[in-house]
This record gives C-alpha cells, sequence and structure tokens, in this order.
C-alpha cells in the first residue's frame, strides 16, 4: 500500500493541511480576554470584530473554560467562521474570521 494512502486513510493528511491553513492565516486583531469570565470574551470579541472587515481575522486569547463552547455558539449563530478553537497551558486559542457583511 502507498505510504501516502496510509495518511489519508489516518486522517494525519487533514490534520497537517489544517495546521499549515492556520499557521498561513493573517491575524487582523488580537483580544487577550485572560481573567475575564463569560460573558465578558464573548462581548469583548463581538465588539472587536465590528472594528474589522468581512473576511478578516480576529484572534482571542482567555483564561475562561466555558469559553470553548460560548466561542463555538458565537460563532454559528452571528456567521463567523472558528477556524480555530485549542488549549495550551492553561490559555484557550480562538481564531475567529468576521463573516462576509
Amino acid at each position: 500500500m502507498d505510504p501516502n494512502e496510509n495518511m489519508v486513510r489516518s486522517g494525519k493528511l487533514k490534520s497537517i493541511l489544517s495546521y499549515w491553513i492556520i499557521a498561513m492565516t493573517t491575524i487582523d486583531a488580537e483580544l487577550d480576554t485572560s481573567g475575564l469570565s463569560c460573558p465578558l470574551p464573548i462581548l469583548k470579541a463581538k465588539k472587536a470584530l465590528a472594528g474589522l472587515r468581512g473576511g478578516q481575522v480576529l484572534r482571542v486569547i482567555a483564561s475562561d473554560p466555558e469559553s470553548v463552547r460560548d466561542f463555538e455558539t458565537f460563532s454559528q449563530q452571528m456567521g463567523h467562521v472558528l477556524l480555530e478553537a485549542r488549549e495550551e497551558l492553561g490559555q484557550f486559542y480562538f481564531l475567529l474570521r468576521k463573516r462576509e457583511d
């Protein structure tokens, strides 16, 4: 069997491609909401996104574990694309692409 076929079947190729797409994404604005709890990270992100054009990307840093669910719901309800949601050393990182107006 072709080694590349194994990579595709295991999902590793998709993970590698996702990593590179995110790594190559231009971040247009960053918001640090560390120390804030619900609903403040979402409210501040909403305000920050209002200052961006459609298609631009906002990076949000949060410390509230509830922010994971909150940003997933927020992006779905508002039509933004949640490009990334990850946890690293107790901090949560989100990349949101603002919906096209």
